[in-house]
């Protein structure tokens, strides 16, 4: 992709998000042309959705609640998963996750827009992605559609800027043999490449790189519940309390630590806070655990946790893991896909299964 023909990033987000002390505050390009401009091209993602919100339905006095929905991924990670794809001139892609349609754009540019399908599960995303493709004389085929479900077409390249868990067993069905998957697990920042095999599965393996992509969802918002655990974990006691062996850590940016947690209990949501030297973190699951560890600086935090796991305890043995053997194992773990969708991992001794 020649950078001088890049799309106008700036066109496909004229309002954004931004998370402050005050919470989610909206942006408005055309308020300020000039800052528009050095946000919009700075290598950073662009929160375009918290909850069901859409910057673009909103009013300035809004101020959701909740997660990111959907965004416009920093162009450079775009990019990066493309080279994942190892794309050539007369593939057919599908690029699973529309959102602001500035990666689809980049896309169409590669390859040609006639060669490009991109989907979404919202349809305001897509309607509003083909208006500012339309725009710049992109007509890629574009459908709203629950990407976890049954795909339309055949493809050489499936590139997924979401994440999921497990690998949607339509995303096989829709690769031919010898095309080359490229998605993210969801809930960690692990990158999968595997190419389709004459027996409907999949090999490949677990990148060095790394990616947090939102997970992929069956409508425009993600599902109740996960706000209440969050809050039971800001403020209850839990029914074990102890002395942590570990200092606090941010386990949300800390992407390895996040992704072998995932893996070992999927589905866990994160919080963390500084306050005056006080630092907490919080990990919540689905099911109702809860854990919240808290501390003065980098000393021994006070542990309080809930429910059927201990959340605490199996990030303390992850923890240790890495610090008796020097990484984690699932980096350059080698992957199987079955054409039902399940994931096997393996490195050594270590094996996981999605």
């Amino acid at each position: 992709m020649d950078p001088g023909c890049s799309p106008a990033r700036h066109e496909f987000v004229p309002r954004w998000w931004h998370r402050g002390p005050a919470g989610w505050t909206l942006n408005e390009g055309e308020d300020d042309h000039l800052r528009w401009l050095d946000t919009a091209y700075s290598d950073r993602s662009l929160i375009t959705s918290v909850g069901p919100l859409h910057a673009d339905h909103a009013e300035q006095n809004d101020r959701p609640v909740g997660l990111p929905t959907s965004s416009s991924t920093l162009p450079s990670l775009v990019v990066r998963m493309f080279q994942h794809a190892r794309l050539g001139d007369r593939d057919q892609l599908l690029d699973v996750g529309t959102g602001s349609g500035y990666g689809t754009a980049l896309a169409c540019l590669r390859l040609g827009d006639f060669q490009v399908t991109s989907i979404d599960v919202d349809p305001y995303l897509v309607d509003a992605a083909r208006e500012r493709l339309e725009h710049l004389e992109l007509r890629p085929d574009l459908a709203a559609l629950d990407a976890t479900g049954e795909l339309p077409g055949a493809y050489d390249r499936i590139v997924a800027t979401v994440g999921v868990r497990p690998v949607p067993a339509g995303w096989l069905a829709a690769l031919r043999p010898g095309g080359r998957l490229v998605t993210t697990i969801g809930g960690t920042s692990l990158i999968v490449t595997a190419e389709k095999q004459q027996d409907g599965s999949a090999v490949g393996r677990v990148e060095r790189d790394r990616a947090g992509f939102m997970r992929t969802g069956h409508g425009p918002d993600y599902p109740p519940g996960s706000r209440e655990i969050l809050a039971a974990a800001r403020e209850h006691d839990g029914e074990s309390v102890t002395t942590g062996q570990y200092p606090v850590v941010d386990v949300e940016q800390a992407w390895d630590l996040a992704s072998m947690l995932d893996i070992t209990v999927p589905g866990i949501l994160y919080g963390y806070a500084e306050d005056r030297g006080l630092r907490t973190a919080w990990l919540t699951h689905p099911d109702g655990s809860w854990a919240r560890a808290t501390a003065s600086g980098f000393a021994p935090p006070t542990v309080h946790q809930s429910g059927d796991r201990r959340l605490s305890d199996t990030l303390d043995e992850i923890r240790a893991h890495w610090l008796q053997h020097g990484e984690l194992p699932v980096r350059s773990a080698r992957v199987l896909i079955t054409p039902d969708g399940r994931a096997r991992l393996a490195r050594g001794a270590w094996r996981a299964e999605l």
